[in-house]
């Protein structure tokens, strides 16, 4: 069992990092309850200890099981939101009228930013839940590689410092390595943004633009990143760690990033429409771009790649002309 006291913990949500947090978790606690929406993939959990959807190859331990049923999260201290951030209201709702007590701590893996309010995911939870203990975890992240026990670090964001203790010895692995930090709205900001610039990378992929041009492009963001996340509220050194920096870059460079995939199929020249149904699956950055550029419009920070994703997937844009205006803006100094 964990040093930190965890017996049990609730995953809401059975798509691919759910599937990869149950993988986890599993050896360190006494069970593992997976909360989804879809029958099939429940009793599949349960019969075969198989998703076959997600991460189909991957066999969870015995005590891991899956349910439909929202009312089986009030068993666990622990409850993992691992739903896109279109879902978290949603079932964080559904659960308060479940009666989730007080008691039961939070912890939010999604990385993007509500698109009706702007609200970070630990304040959709706070709003929901005003007395619960509430964290984020976020880092260079895919689910695929967490699954397969490939070594990875993440960093725990809560303002309650012993939260964050116990968290982390839970999150503590060979080959999963925790820190700890109080700067919520810096790795929040960090985790969204990152997918904007993913979807830019794989542009930039797509059109053959070369490995220096992508890698000037993400350095770029990265410290597009760091004025926009400073105004909203983040502090600078969070951008140069695991939820900014460490995150930026797997998302724009690995073939497991379905943000990257999307761009790359942008600037091969298919549609947003051609390049979502092809995925399958929730690319954060395509929602997140506008609700990212709401917020810099708002602060009124310069956010020349922002913009230019936002004008490709929003207005019509090409993704040859973006990027050829990203190249030919005035000259300025590196640093301002």
């Amino acid at each position: 069992m964990s040093e930190s006291n965890f017996r049990s913990a609730a995953i809401i949500g059975s798509g691919s990092f759910g599937m990869a947090m149950a993988k986890l978790l599993a050896p360190k606690l006494e069970s593992v309850r997976i909360i989804g929406r879809d029958a099939e993939t429940a009793a599949s959990i349960n019969s075969s200890h198989q998703n076959p959807h997600y991460l189909s190859k991957v066999s969870l331990d015995e005590n891991v099981r899956a349910s439909t049923n929202p009312e089986d999260a009030l068993l666990h201290p622990l409850i993992i939101f691992a739903v896109p951030t279109s879902a978290t209201r949603q079932m964080a709702e559904v659960l308060r009228a479940a009666g989730l007590p007080d008691s039961a701590i939070l912890v939010s893996c999604a990385k993007g930013i509500e698109k009706s309010t702007g609200d970070r995911m630990s304040e959709v939870l706070r709003e929901v839940f005003p007395a619960n203990p509430i964290a984020v975890l976020s880092g260079p992240n895919h689910a695929e590689e967490i699954a397969a026990g490939m070594a990875t670090c993440a960093v725990i964001g809560s303002d309650d410092h012993d939260l964050a203790i116990r968290l982390q010895e839970l999150f503590m692995f060979p080959n999963f390595r925790s820190y700890t930090s109080d700067d919520l709205p810096g790795i929040e900001f960090g985790g969204a943004v990152k997918n904007v610039y993913a979807i830019a990378a794989g542009m930039a992929h797509g059109l053959g633009l070369g490995d220096n041009a992508v890698a000037a492009l993400v350095t770029r963001a990265l410290a597009e990143m760091t004025r926009l996340g400073v105004a909203l509220g983040g502090r600078i050194e969070t951008f140069s760690g695991l939820s900014g920096v460490g995150d930026l870059i797997v998302t724009c460079f690995s073939e497991h990033s379905r943000n990257h995939r999307v761009g790359l199929a942008l600037g091969r020249g298919e549609t947003l429409e051609q390049a979502v149904a092809a995925l399958g699956m929730v690319a954060e950055g395509v929602p997140n771009t506008l609700s990212i550029h709401e917020a810099a419009r708002r602060v009124g920070v310069r956010t020349p790649i922002i913009d230019a994703v936002y004008c490709i997937l929003y207005e019509g844009k090409s993704a040859p002309l973006a990027m050829k205006e990203l190249l030919t803006r005035d000259p300025r100094p590196e640093h301002s």
